[in-house]
């Protein structure tokens, strides 16, 4: 239920008929993970992880106001060359929303934003960074020192 997901289709009919028929089909949840990056083999846990954090989950309001978010955070580690990089890239591509940084040239400051000043007329502007591009999107931070 990512709220940054509802653009609405051209034919929601016929989408909506599509997934009628994948649920019918069965194993949907499988099915769907193993859609995502089907170039690499195995790393089915993986693969259904990432299908939840595409989808995400809904927001909990408390009886006190308080939210609870639905977002699902995620840290891959592991031996080099195992396809973490290219399972991430691949969600990226999915979602509608996304943003990739390297983890080497950001400080955690620098993912939240950055104050820049303009050498021509000298006027200091704040940016935002990576996390704050991608709010209600996927955030993509590889190789995280």
């Amino acid at each position: 239920h990512k709220s940054g997901y509802n653009e609405r289709a051209n034919d929601e009919e016929e989408i909506s008929r599509q997934v009628d028929d994948a649920f019918r089909a069965g194993n949907l949840y499988d099915n769907a993970a193993r859609s995502i990056a089907p170039e690499i083999f195995g790393h089915e846990d993986v693969k259904k992880a990432l299908l939840l954090v595409l989808i995400g989950s809904f927001t909990k309001t408390m009886k006190d106001g308080m939210k609870i978010r639905g977002d699902i955070h995620t840290l891959f580690m592991g031996d080099p060359g195992v396809a973490k990089s290219q399972l991430l890239k691949q969600v990226c591509n999915i979602a509608p929303r996304s943003v990739y940084t390297t983890g080497k040239g950001s400080s955690g400051v620098g993912l939240t934003a950055s104050v820049n000043r303009d050498s021509a007329t000298g006027e200091v502007t704040l940016e935002g960074g990576a996390l704050v591009l991608a709010d209600m999107g996927i955030c993509r931070i590889d190789e995280f020192d």
